[in-house]
């Protein structure tokens, strides 16, 4: 039998920058601007699925196996804007790094469409600003290290226990690897 890869050709990305009403004080002097582009992130996303799909197909939920495009929103903002959302949503004060919100449901394996919407991603550049400083990476590669893990998370990867997380941040480093940007460290 021979095995068939499934390549996703299209992913239907909503990209919001709220960075860009931030104050002039912040330091964005180190972040290139293709970071703020939706084609980089349309790109990214999509070679990440397929990465998945081909190399870690099961561990994905089986509901996207068969799907030939998907949806996500994924937007860069601000603490005050992680913070009430986290707040909201998760009844959780203060800002965090990243957020996701899933909306894959059981339900959608009685639909027959080829089409899925994984859900949202918020990430705070601000606090991704303080990470790379504290982790001695670039900017781009904490964003992407943050993405890749938003994005993993709506794909039904989770960290109840250190293995779990550990085998997460594993993937999260493979796929940022497999990136093939120069300006990552």
């Amino acid at each position: 039998m021979i095995q068939q890869n499934i390549y996703i050709e299209h992913i239907d990305l909503v990209f919001k920058n709220s960075f860009i009403n931030f104050s002039k004080d912040a330091n964005l002097s180190g972040i290139k601007e293709i970071m703020f582009k939706n084609i980089f992130w349309e790109n990214t996303f999509l070679n990440w699925i397929n990465i998945l799909l081909v190399e870690f197909k099961e561990a994905l939920p089986k509901v996207i196996l068969n799907k030939k495009s998907f949806s996500l929103s994924f937007e860069i903002v601000d603490n005050l804007q992680i913070s009430n959302l986290n707040q909201e949503w998760l009844k959780k004060s203060g800002p965090t790094d990243v957020l996701s919100f899933p909306i894959i449901s059981k339900y959608d394996l009685k639909n027959n469409l080829n089409f899925i919407e994984l859900g949202d991603i918020f990430l705070s550049l601000e606090i991704a600003i303080k990470q790379s400083i504290e982790y001695n990476v670039t900017i781009e590669y904490e964003v992407l290290w943050l993405a890749s893990h938003g994005f993993l998370h709506l794909l039904g990867w989770d960290h109840q226990d250190q293995n779990q997380l550990e085998n997460m941040l594993k993937i999260q480093e493979y796929l940022i690897s497999k990136s093939n940007l120069d300006y990552l460290n």
